[in-house]
């Protein structure tokens, strides 16, 4: 039988303000637990929230880079809901008037199986709002035998709780900006969702209002799955939570969607719930039934006016944005001549775009050969070495100086591998490693042709075979001298000089 899958994702993004969104308590991760938990985000009496400017500056930001539109008008509410991470009963958030409204994305996407191409798409956004971050419960703790009443963390700090109490609260994290983007439920494969997830992280990264750490909680997903007969009205979603892994975000996907399609056609039915992944069994089990929007009772919060964004503010926010991947990777089009898979990749984030224009700037006119070293070489030993960009031990001018040398006719492509290993190894400028190492081409052509000449009187019968038709004795030419060379003749002059010679 035919299933369809239908997905959307709530993108929970932590903006990169140094204080929470009410209050001015730090948002700096790693404290002490409870330590950063202040008056304002556990909602002590007598005390009043203050909008962080910073947090809307950041959201503004998100509503341009996806041609969202920006309400200049928007309200914030309370959302009410009990958890043990969320003392004062209740969240602000926004509901009916969110600060973005509609826009989109576009992605790449890279099926995850099978022999298909990859392909464009536009995953639609419904809006992006500004709420705060709820604290956090931290499991697995061991009594301390000096006092029953305090708790040891991995890390090696201290919670005091009491007696035989095995689980910690954190409100550190309570009242940190978030900006939650919603999407429309636009996505029909898992290969779609985790592209449409890793776009997202570039671009709250690219414009720097996320440092988009998935494992420090910086950048969230929530991933809701249903699955119908084509044609048919929508399924009964569930909603897996708290995801910060593209590998968890696709095996959550692929069990949910299997789990879903077991479940009816054994003649079960699905019930909307939340749901969490276990990575360890690769299975996603019911945490709670899952809430509608009414049952959050939300309502605007008494405390806090509209919040106001005039037309001025808007275009002063416009003039900070980078220029954006999209831009980039027609420029890099039209301008450079690239492909647009090459444009795409060297735009996967700015670090890389920033690197690739960098050795541009000392490579002119060499943007193809750049970018297949950038793509190619460099980002598989970054790999192997598990390093990003940002750690790249080669600086794009180390890099741009070796390809103009490329360019140049100085080293061959081999010769060249040589530099870049030990640079990456230890350091150093092109120039002086191809003279430290010797491997500088030989570019001139008397030199070449004395070569060529000896190789051809010492293989007489071979060059009789070449000139009666066997062309593919080329290569065996081309060998002999190389290897008489050491490798070091010019390969273009070799060959032209080489097939003027067999010509006779």
């Amino acid at each position: 039988m035919t299933w369809e899958i239908v997905i959307g994702l709530e993108v929970h993004t932590q903006l990169s303000t140094n204080t929470k969104i009410f209050s001015g308590a730090s948002t700096a991760f790693g404290a002490e637990p409870n330590t950063q938990a202040d008056a304002v985000s556990i909602a002590l009496p007598g005390v009043l929230p203050v909008l962080n400017k910073g947090a809307v500056e950041r959201a503004i930001k998100f509503g341009l880079a996806t041609g969202a539109h920006i309400a200049q008008r928007s309200v914030f509410a309370r959302k009410n809901y009990f958890y043990p991470d969320l003392p004062k009963g209740y969240q602000i958030s926004q509901f009916d008037l969110p600060v973005v409204g509609q826009g989109a994305l576009t992605i790449q996407v890279e099926p995850l199986s099978g022999n298909a191409k990859p392909y464009a798409k536009t995953v639609r956004i419904t809006r992006a709002h500004l709420e705060e971050d709820a604290g956090k419960s931290v499991h697995g703790f061991e009594m301390n035998s000096e006092s029953d009443d305090t708790l040891i963390a991995e890390d090696g700090s201290r919670i005091f709780f009491p007696r035989d109490n095995v689980t910690g609260i954190d409100l550190n994290r309570a009242g940190t900006p978030l900006l939650e983007i919603v999407s429309e439920p636009d996505m029909c494969s898992a290969a779609e969702a985790v592209a449409y997830a890793k776009a997202l992280h570039s671009l709250v990264r690219w414009i720097g209002i996320c440092d988009g750490n998935m494992q420090e909680g910086s950048f969230r997903c929530d991933v809701n799955v249903s699955v119908r007969k084509p044609g048919q009205p929508l399924g009964t979603r569930r909603e897996i939570k708290n995801l910060n892994s593209f590998k968890f975000m696709q095996q959550a996907i692929d069990y949910e969607v299997q789990w879903q399609i077991d479940t009816i056609e054994n003649g079960g039915k699905v019930q909307q719930a939340t749901v969490l992944f276990n990575p360890d069994t690769g299975e996603t089990r019911a945490m709670r039934s899952k809430e509608d929007a009414h049952d959050y009772r939300y309502f605007p919060d008494p405390d806090l006016l509209p919040l106001e964004i005039s037309s001025d503010w808007i275009e002063q926010v416009r003039g900070t944005l980078p220029e954006l991947p999209q831009a980039k990777q027609i420029r890099y089009v039209n301008d450079l001549g690239l492909s647009a898979y090459d444009a795409s990749v060297l735009t996967s984030s700015r670090e890389m775009a920033d690197f690739f224009e960098a050795a541009l700037g000392d490579a002119t006119g060499q943007a193809k050969i750049c970018a297949n070293w950038i793509i190619g070489e460099v980002s598989a030993q970054l790999n192997r070495d598990g390093l990003d960009m940002a750690q790249c031990p080669i600086t794009a001018q180390q890099l741009g100086g070796m390809l103009q040398r490329i360019a140049d006719g100085t080293i061959s492509n081999s010769g060249a591998k040589e530099v870049f290993r030990t640079m990456w190894a230890e350091g150093g400028e092109a120039d002086a490693i191809i003279e430290a190492k010797g491997l500088k081409q030989v570019s001139d052509s008397g030199a070449i042709e004395a070569l060529v000449d000896e190789i051809i009187a010492a293989n007489a019968d071979k060059v009789a075979e070449y000139r009666s038709g066997k062309d593919k004795l080329f290569g065996f030419f081309v060998g002999l001298a190389m290897k008489a060379s050491k490798g070091k003749a010019n390969p273009a002059q070799l060959n032209d000089i080489l097939k003027k010679k067999l010509a006779g």
